[in-house]
This record gives C-alpha cells, structure tokens and sequence, in this order.
C-alpha cells in the first residue's frame, strides 16, 4: 500500500507568509499571552478568574498553531512554474464550461493552504483543479464534483 503523499505545495510568498506568522506568534503573541497570564495569576484565585483561563486557552491555540506551522513549513514545496503549456502546479488557466457563453474564469492552480477562489486561487486537490492539472490549451476536461460531472475547456495556459 502506498503511503499518501504529504508534501504542502506552496509559493514563495506563501512559504514567507507561513514564516512570518509563526515568528509572530514565537515571539510577539507569546510575550503577550504570558503578561496576561501573569497578570492573571497576581489577582489569585485561579479556579474563579475568567482572565487566566482565557490566557491559558489562548496560550494552548497559540502553541497548536505554531506547531502546525513548524509541520506545514517542515513539509513545503515551492511550487515552480513550469513555463510550458501544461497545467500545472503555479500556472495560471483561463477556461470556460462547455456550453455557458461568456463565462470565462482564470485562476492560479496552487496548494491547498493558498487556496481562495475569490482571490483567483484553486488548490490542485479540488474537482476542478485536479481536472485541469496536465491538460493543455484546446483540451475539454470534466471535473467530478458534488453535484455531478461539469466539463471545461481550456482556452489559454501562462
């Protein structure tokens, strides 16, 4: 059985987003959340006092997030544009579905932690995504989503 693979595609930038937020949070939010809990803590009566507890959940979200940046980091690829006619990972696809004029959409194919449609960014695991990957400039692909099988037709790569 073969193991899934676990690689988090990403772009540069996206890498340096990654990074700075969990600088942010190592260094900045943590400083923050232990003045808090120390401020707490000087008020006494741990068991009663809403501002502690509130310190120590958000301590405890802070350290699950830095960790699961240190794991997404750990396990990034840079996406590579590949500077030819195939979709693919970091390439921009202009499509359109077969049979609706006039809708044309673009979008920039990349991992799944920088996907945002309304920004123009699907991930490469999504039905669509996944449909366009390896196709070319002329090609009608057919994306299986939840609600049933949706063709396209790739009208231009960059």
């Amino acid at each position: 059985m073969a193991l899934k693979d676990n690689t988090v595609y990403i772009t540069k930038e996206g890498l340096a987003k990654l990074k700075e937020e969990r600088e942010r949070r190592e260094t900045v939010t943590r400083v923050e959340i232990a003045q808090r809990l120390n401020e707490a803590i000087k008020m006494g009566d741990l068991k009663e006092n809403a501002d502690y507890h509130a310190a120590k959940e958000d301590q405890g979200l802070n350290e699950g997030r830095i960790r699961e940046l240190i794991d997404l980091i750990g396990r990034s690829r840079i996406i590579e544009q590949a500077g030819n006619d195939i979709v693919g990972l970091g390439c921009s696809v202009t499509f359109a579905e077969v049979g609706i004029d006039d809708e044309d959409e673009t979008y920039q194919i990349v991992g799944a932690q920088e996907a945002n449609p309304a920004k123009g960014r699907i991930s490469n695991d999504s039905p669509i995504g996944r449909a366009l990957l390896g196709a070319k400039k002329g090609d009608t692909v057919t994306a299986k989503t939840p609600n049933g099988e949706i063709k396209f037709k790739v009208l231009e790569v960059a």
